[in-house]
């Protein structure tokens, strides 16, 4: 007797166990749906976004730094912000060179905020173009870059002993193709933490140099 109902006592354990687990499951699953929603939402709206600011660009006709120049002045005391965006959307679709931005925000707005407006806009940037890789893979790089542009480097990088430390060299450098990279470091998988430490630390210098040289013929 006391066996009988025993087992009916873990057969009810059990039954109520499996009732968990089902909910769990159920849970689970909806909590993925609607992370997956938000994932494709949040695509839809970045790529409506990239396309309005692609068109308005297009609109003006960007074909030098003094284009790019008028532009930003354009917009009067939003102009720092604008200039921040645009950096930062520039590393992630590469429009025009990096160093334009620079040149234009020291002239336009002073050496110290045109610097803090490229600085900031480029490593956001740069941070975004890296998660951009690192999740959609190697169509998005090529969709950017020429597939004989990312082979050359991938060849170069692939003879150095540290891909971090080349990495770091070439963000205190100038005239390197630091928008590629940032894709590259996201193929590749480099950890997130280093990346971003990388670029924090690299990246002010040659903009800041950028800055003080052309905020000085203002």
């Amino acid at each position: 007797m006391q066996q009988e109902k025993s087992l009916d006592e873990q057969q009810q354990t059990e039954a109520l166990q499996n009732e968990q687990l089902q909910e769990d499951e159920k849970q689970e699953e909806k909590r993925l749906a609607l992370g997956k929603k938000i994932k494709i939402w949040t695509i839809v709206i970045l790529i409506v976004i990239t396309c309005l600011i692609v068109k308005e660009l297009a609109g003006q006709k960007l074909t030098s730094i003094e284009d790019f120049q008028k532009y930003i002045a354009g917009f009067g005391p939003a102009g720092p912000l604008i200039l921040t965006v645009f950096q930062a959307f520039q590393v992630v679709v590469p429009i025009l060179p990096g160093y334009a931005g620079c040149v234009v925000g020291a002239i336009a707005f002073g050496w110290f905020p045109g610097f803090l407006c490229n600085y900031i806009g480029i490593s956001l940037g740069s941070i975004a173009a890296y998660y951009i890789a690192r999740k959609f893979g190697m169509n998005v790089v090529l969709t950017f870059f020429p597939e004989k542009q990312y082979l050359k480097w991938s060849s170069i990088i692939e003879k150095k002993k540290s891909y971090g430390l080349f990495l770091f060299i070439a963000t205190l450098l100038p005239l390197f193709p630091d928008d590629f990279l940032c894709y590259f470091s996201g193929l590749i998988k480099m950890k997130a933490k280093k990346f971003i430490w990388i670029i924090i630390l690299g990246k002010p210098w040659c903009i800041l140099a950028y800055s003080l040289i052309f905020g000085l013929i203002r």
